[in-house]
C-alpha cells in the first residue's frame, strides 16, 4: 500500500473528523429522498478548506496537488457514496478555468468556489449524441466584441444552481476535422437567454443537481473565452484526464465505504450460533473485496501523482477510471449480498452505495471509451 505523507494523513484525518461530525446517516437519507441540494454541508466542508484544495491560495485555495484532492474526494465518498460525490463536483470544470482561463476570469470566478459561495457547471454533451462530443450542434458566432450562442446542452453537472457553465461551442462550421473548430467559453447562469430544465429523479446522486441547459441568442463578451478559438475540444480532453482521476477516487471511495458496513455486519451477524465472519466462504469474499479496494487505490493515487509531477497521461487517468469504477460495482454488489435482505433497505446503506457505484462508470465516459483510449496508447496507431 502507498504510503501517505505527513501532509497528506493530517488531510486524511482532517475529512474523517468532519464527516463523522457532520454526516448524519438519516439526514442524508432524507437529503437524498427529497433531491435537496445540501448546501449548509458544502458550506462547512469549504470553510475547512475541502473545496478548492487544488486552488492556489490566491485563488482562495490552499495550494495543493489533485492527489490531495483525491484524498479528500476518497474520504467524503468513504462515508456517504451520495454526499461525496456532490460535494466533489461543487466545482464541477472550474479546472478548466483554473488550467487555462484569463486572469481576469479566474480572479472573479474561482475564490467563490473554492469558499463555497458559487457551484460551477460543466455544458458538454448534446441531446441525441451520447458520449460524443465531436458532433455538437451548439453554435458562437462572433460579432465584433462578443459571441452570440444558441443550442442545448443536457446532463449538466449542477445545472440550475451553478453561478456559470463552461460550454463546448462550434465557432468554426468548415473547420477539418470539426474538432478543430470548437472552442470553450463561460456562461454565466444570469445571462439573458439562459435557461435551465431539471432532468428529474435519478438512479443515484438524487441531492447533486442535473439539468439540460438551454441558450437561445446568449451574448457573451469574447473575454469571456477559455483559451484560443478552435482550442476547446483539446482544452477539454486535457480536463477529461484530470477528471477522470477525481471520479476514481470517487469511486475508490464508494468501494470502501461499502466495505466498511460489510466488515461491521459480518462481525455482528450470527447464523448457526456464531458470526458470518467465522465462516471461510464469507472470509474470501471479503479477501476479495479488499484486494480489488487496494489495486483501485494503488492505480488511482498513482495516476493522481503523476498527474502532479507533470506527467499528463490519458493512459494511467483511463486505467484508474476503469480499474476503480469496475471495483466499485464489484465490491458494492457483494457488499449487498453479505447483507441478504438487509443490503437492499435504504437503513443499512450499502444500496445506495451500489446505487451510486454506477455513474463513476458512466461519468466521462463509459468503460468502452475507456478501453478505447487505454487500447490506442498501447497499441498504438495502426496505419
Amino acid at each position: 500500500m502507498l504510503e501517505l505523507n505527513k501532509s497528506q494523513k493530517q488531510i486524511q484525518k482532517a475529512v474523517r473528523d468532519f464527516t463523522k461530525g457532520e454526516f448524519d446517516k438519516e439526514q442524508i437519507i432524507e437529503i437524498e429522498k427529497s433531491r435537496e441540494y445540501p448546501k449548509e454541508i458544502l458550506q462547512k466542508a469549504s470553510e475547512l478548506g475541502f473545496t478548492g484544495i487544488h486552488f492556489p491560495e490566491n485563488m482562495g485555495g490552499s495550494g495543493m496537488g489533485l492527489f490531495d484532492n483525491v484524498i479528500v474526494t476518497e474520504e467524503l465518498c468513504r462515508k456517504s457514496s451520495s454526499l461525496g460525490i456532490t460535494l466533489s463536483m461543487a466545482g464541477y470544470a472550474s479546472e478548466i478555468l483554473l488550467r487555462s482561463g484569463s486572469d481576469e476570469l479566474k480572479k472573479k470566478f474561482l475564490p467563490k468556489i473554492a469558499q463555497g459561495e458559487m457551484l460551477s457547471g460543466g455544458a458538454f454533451t448534446e441531446p441525441d449524441q451520447g458520449s460524443d462530443i465531436s458532433k455538437i450542434k451548439t453554435t458562437a458566432v462572433k460579432e465584433g466584441d462578443s459571441y452570440t450562442i444558441n443550442g442545448n446542452k443536457t446532463f449538466v453537472v449542477n445545472g440550475g444552481m451553478a453561478g456559470f457553465y463552461v460550454v463546448l461551442c462550434k465557432t468554426d462550421s468548415s473547420a477539418t476535422p470539426e474538432t478543430n473548430g470548437m472552442t470553450l467559453i463561460l456562461v454565466e447562469a444570469d445571462r439573458e437567454g439562459v435557461t435551465t430544465e431539471d432532468v428529474g429523479r435519478r438512479l443515484g446522486v438524487n441531492m447533486m443537481a442535473t439539468a439540460d441547459l438551454l441558450m437561445r441568442n446568449v451574448k457573451i463578451p469574447v473575454s469571456n473565452r477559455i483559451g484560443d478559438e478552435g482550442k476547446g475540444y483539446a482544452l477539454l480532453q486535457k480536463f477529461f484526464i484530470e477528471s477522470r482521476i477525481l471520479v476514481a477516487a470517487q469511486a475508490l471511495g464508494t468501494a470502501e465505504g461499502a466495505l466498511d458496513r460489510s466488515l461491521v455486519y459480518i462481525k455482528g451477524r450470527e447464523q448457526f450460533s456464531r458470526p458470518i465472519a467465522k465462516f471461510q466462504v464469507t472470509q474470501h469474499k471479503i479477501a476479495d473485496m479488499a484486494t480489488k479496494v487496494e489495486l483501485a487505490r494503488l492505480i488511482t493515487y498513482e495516476a493522481a501523482s503523476q498527474f502532479d509531477q507533470g506527467k499528463i497521461d490519458a493512459k494511467t487517468a483511463s486505467m484508474a477510471k476503469l480499474a476503480a469504477a469496475q471495483a466499485a460495482m464489484a465490491v458494492t454488489d457483494e457488499a449487498l449480498q453479505l447483507h441478504g435482505g438487509y443490503g437492499y433497505m435504504t437503513e443499512y446503506e450499502v444500496e445506495n452505495f451500489y446505487r451510486d457505484a454506477k455513474v463513476c462508470q458512466i461519468r466521462e465516459g463509459n468503460e468502452r471509451m475507456q478501453k478505447d483510449i487505454i487500447a490506442e496508447a498501447v497499441i498504438g496507431r495502426i496505419k
